[in-house]
């Protein structure tokens, strides 16, 4: 019987567009992790390292069952962030996504919350394994938008599930079942949004783990770097072979952490270029244009005149038809307290109204977690009516419906006579 170890690497990078990295990252010979935070600059930082720490205490040996180790931390990751938040209401709202692998020696268990995911390459065939908890993939999961156009949908990144702090929003837990060359990669969505699949899938066939996270991290740079970007891959490989490969970046055995969980994160490995570098700007020609002064002209003024007369159309026109076409979006809001479905934009103009309620939901707000708060009082704008009704009803079912309390039991009355025995005939 083959025995399976696994090979590791974690990589990260900041992207070309945020000025810090709310990602954190973790591998080891047990453990992957991939932790996405959110709710701001610092409190992104904070929710994810948290998460991390809380996590990364199941990379020993296990003495119980793996799944049910991995959810203990993770709901002690939870914990963590609803004690910090408690202690600090400054930073209510962040959270994190959460997707962990936890080698048991035979199989992995598995735990997934948010939009962060998982892949596995096998034979040369990559297949997702996460299913993410987006408003986006609620309409995949209908049928009412297709994989291509979820990839570009303006509200991709629209959370329905993340760890928040709270107990209404539990993970995914499952068994993965590994084979022999099997590659695993956990990323965050500053990959996934900007590599397609098929590119990810030439990646992680490199000849090392190390060159494919490389690789994996030029390519989502190169395609708009507009988010931090993680990365983390397994390697399953025969136990007697795990020496090898002496240049590899987990040959030391020591855990890798990355992003914001690390002060110091480990140098890449593979040869990459620095997209940061400027001097890759193109140059600027210093040579000014000549030109010869013309003749002054007798119509010119009147050709000013005729020009400015255009213009002043060409204005009118397109801010009649930019106006109607603001009558044609919607968006969803607060309203009053509730959630409400607008017909315009999202926008100010002094003296113009661009919008108006146009249905108002019986959904409250301050019934809503913190993080969809957010976004309703931001604004969610949708590119049709049904679209907007889809988030209100979906908004609808995330409320969890109050528990009634119970109805005490009244004492017996001590002056009552005694109910009678079955069969027995009461006394007059």
């Amino acid at each position: 019987m083959t025995h399976l170890a696994l090979r590791y690497v974690a990589l990260t990078d900041v992207g070309l567009r945020r000025s810090n990295n709310q990602d954190s990252g973790y591998a080891s010979d047990r453990l992957l992790v991939v932790a996405d935070g959110m709710g701001g600059a610092a409190a992104g930082d904070l929710a994810s390292s948290e998460a991390l720490g809380a996590i990364r205490r199941v990379d020993r040996e296990l003495e119980d069952d793996a799944l049910e180790a991995l959810e203990v931390v993770v709901e002690a990751a939870n914990r963590r962030l609803g004690d910090l938040i408690e202690a600090d209401p400054a930073v209510e709202g962040m959270g994190t996504t959460i997707e962990a692998m936890l080698w048991d020696g035979e199989k992995f268990a598995v735990a997934h919350l948010g939009d962060s995911r998982a892949y596995r390459l096998r034979g040369g065939r990559l297949v997702q394994l996460s299913t993410d908890h987006t408003f986006v993939q609620s309409l995949v999961d209908e049928g009412k938008l297709s994989r291509a156009e979820a990839r570009t949908h303006p509200h991709r990144s629209l959370l329905l599930r993340a760890m928040l702090g709270r107990d209404d929003n539990a993970a995914d837990y499952s068994w993965l079942q590994p084979q022999l060359g099997d590659r695993y990669l956990l990323c965050s969505d500053g990959l996934s949004d900007m590599v397609d699949d098929e590119a990810i899938e030439r990646s992680l066939t490199h000849e090392s783990i190390d060159v494919a996270a490389t690789e994996l991290i030029r390519l989502a740079l190169e395609g708009g770097g507009h988010d931090n970007v993680t990365v983390v891959i397994g390697e399953m490989v025969e136990a007697e072979s795990l020496d090898e490969h002496s240049e590899l970046s987990c040959a030391d055995g020591r855990p890798q952490i990355v992003g914001a969980a690390s002060d110091a994160p480990r140098p890449r490995t593979g040869q990459v270029a620095d997209v940061h570098d400027s001097t890759a700007a193109l140059a600027v020609d210093p040579e000014e244009l000549r030109y010869a002064p013309l003749e002054p002209s007798r119509w010119r003024s009147i050709r000013w005149i005729a020009f400015l007369l255009a213009v002043a159309l060409l204005i009118g026109a397109a801010l009649w038809f930019g106006y109607r076409w603001t009558q044609e979006q919607y968006f969803v809001a607060e309203s009053d307290g509730t959630v409400a479905i607008y017909r315009g934009i999202n926008a100010d103009v002094p003296g113009i109204t661009l919008r108006h309620v146009e249905t108002r939901s019986d959904v409250e707000v301050d019934d809503l977690a913190t993080f969809q708060r957010r976004q309703i009082r931001d604004g969610i704008e949708v590119s049709s009516l049904t679209e907007a009704e889809q988030i209100v009803e979906d908004l609808r079912d995330s409320i969890a419906p109050e528990t009634p309390a119970p109805t005490p039991t009244p004492a017996p009355d001590p002056a009552a006579p005694p109910a009678p025995a079955p069969g027995e005939v009461p006394a007059p």
